[in-house]
């Protein structure tokens, strides 16, 4: 069984597909997915998703690229979310350093807000990361999270070591298809394959393969081939290892029965 650890299930990509989607990642050997929610607009779409699919976890957060349309109400909201239970991981949060006007004293202070709920609810957190690795290892210092998967890694070696000694799992995808994509495909085949998870970021970061369309959780299960390649293993090893990692990191992952044609899937966002 593979686990998507980062995958927008309820984003509107899907609205027209999303029962052949999931039915199609299941049949390629998806066991379980992780939906994220970006924002307190999109709560409700990843409850529903995940209440009316046995093999999708929610996650929920405010994501640092939607700071701007949240108000300090939806922190609130976020708090009672996670108090009703039922949700695996805070995420996707965290601080995004690659947009010009992205605000990022508006973003630290949304994320530190998201990791003292992390703290106070004892969940593990789903980070964005991007160009902002540094920024991130500080405030989890200080706040000391549980743990959690640093999604679409790509920093340095050293940053990653960094993340690894705080309990974090690396999520590698879509990106380490690409030939040109040295550092990240250097990371991916060196590392402990023990600090790894597999994820698509679906629909987003779409593979080498994919002509530039939408990315699909079925995609996983050459994301897995393409990793085993470059480390010179096996696929079942990458799978069986990539899913323990998955569940040691966020337990709430764990006790998924595969679904095979379930022909159930909630509405998008």
């Amino acid at each position: 069984m593979l686990i998507d650890t980062h995958c927008h299930l309820d984003a509107s990509e899907f609205d027209g597909d999303r029962v052949a989607v999931l039915d199609e990642a299941r049949q390629a050997g998806v066991g379980a997915f992780l939906v994220p929610a970006v924002g307190a607009s999109n709560f409700d779409g990843v409850a529903a998703l995940s209440a009316l699919n046995a093999d999708c976890r929610p996650a929920f957060g405010i994501h640092p690229m939607y700071v701007r349309q949240a108000q300090a109400a939806d922190l609130e909201c976020l708090r009672r979310r996670l108090a009703a239970g039922g949700a695996v991981a805070v995420g996707e949060i965290g601080l995004d350093g690659f947009v010009a006007d992205g605000d990022m004293p508006l973003q630290a202070r949304y994320f530190e807000a998201q990791l003292r709920l992390a703290r106070e609810f004892d969940l593990p957190v789903v980070l964005h990361i991007r160009r902002a690795q540094d920024a991130v290892l500080k405030q989890l210092r200080r706040f000391r999270p549980r743990g959690g998967i640093a999604h679409a890694f790509n920093g340095s070696r050293q940053q990653a070591e960094a993340f690894i000694g705080l309990g974090f799992r690396l999520g590698f995808g879509g990106a380490m298809t690409y030939s040109g994509s040295t550092r990240i495909r250097d990371l991916a085949a060196s590392l402990p394959l023990e600090s790894i998870v597999l994820e698509t970021d679906a629909p987003d970061i779409p593979p080498a393969w994919g002509g530039g369309q939408r990315n699909a959780p079925a995609n996983l299960r050459r994301f897995a081939e393409v990793l085993a390649e470059l480390r010179g293993i096996t696929v079942d090893e990458v799978c069986v290892t990539t899913t323990r990692n998955a569940i040691d990191v966020i337990p709430g992952l764990a006790g998924i029965t595969p679904v095979l044609l379930s022909g159930v899937s909630g509405s998008g966002r």
